[in-house]
């Protein structure tokens, strides 16, 4: 089975893992992916600054990157605010 290895970025840290993980095929890949970025949103969440960035990505075995989830902190400014409102606000319901 193909190996793929885990690296997060963050600012200007950059860190694999040097331990692979064994998955099937590429739909497996993705759900170790996703399986393990929830288990730290979380955390990354309390820890993202303003204006940051913190990405996660699988590495096949030659170090490529196959997939990467991207959590993404932004101070907006006020032409953008009005942006963010309307996509929030759910659409009219129709009768």
């Amino acid at each position: 089975m193909p190996l793929y290895f885990f690296r997060i970025r963050n600012g200007r840290y950059s860190g694999a893992s040097e331990l692979g993980t064994e998955c099937a095929d590429r739909a497996e890949a993705w759900r170790a992916l996703t399986n393990t970025c929830a288990e730290m949103a979380a955390g990354i969440s309390r820890k993202l600054r303003e204006n940051s960035e913190w990405q996660m990505e699988l590495l096949d075995e030659q170090q490529r990157p196959v997939f990467r989830i991207r959590i993404v902190g932004e101070a907006l400014g006020p032409d953008e605010r009005s942006d963010a409102a309307s996509f929030a606000r759910p659409a009219p319901a129709k009768h």
